[in-house]
């Protein structure tokens, strides 16, 4: 596969003053690029879910859109820590680890993760508790 479009965002730990930008370039950029409406709402959601992730649970990262020649999209969100200690518990729905400052502003639901991996064609995770973790979410276009 060679890459047609590659772009990285970094995002900060607690940056809810700019939290959501990095996903709106991407739809736009996605518009742009003429990929069908019904995935492009898809990786907007998936992105925005990942956006807010990193900013509420990480301590800083990327959130990475790459578009290939072989009609892949590849969304890579990746984190310098902490870590999700229970993957299995993250994924249920309502589970949630955010800070009740968190909850307060109206985020921390508990729905990111279940969402990602519902709005993604493939889905993938991985996290070491301490390290940090990384998540795949791939889309045919």
């Amino acid at each position: 596969m060679s890459i047609l479009y590659k772009e990285a965002f970094n995002i900060e730990k607690g940056d809810f003053a700019t939290a959501g930008e990095a996903s709106s370039k991407i739809k736009r950029t996605l518009k742009k690029l003429g990929v069908e409406p019904t995935v492009i709402r898809e990786v907007a959601i998936s992105s925005y879910e990942l956006e807010l992730n990193l900013v509420i649970h990480s301590l800083g990262g990327s959130l990475t859109l790459e578009v290939g020649d072989d009609n892949l999209l590849k969304l890579t969100s990746s984190d310098v820590g902490p870590g999700i200690k229970d993957i299995s518990l993250a994924m249920k729905e309502g589970y949630s680890t955010a800070p009740e400052s968190v909850r307060m502003m109206g985020f921390g639901a508990g729905m990111g993760l279940p969402n990602i991996k519902r709005h993604s064609h493939r889905f993938g995770i991985e996290s070491e508790y301490g390290k940090g973790t990384v998540i795949t979410c791939e889309y045919d276009i």
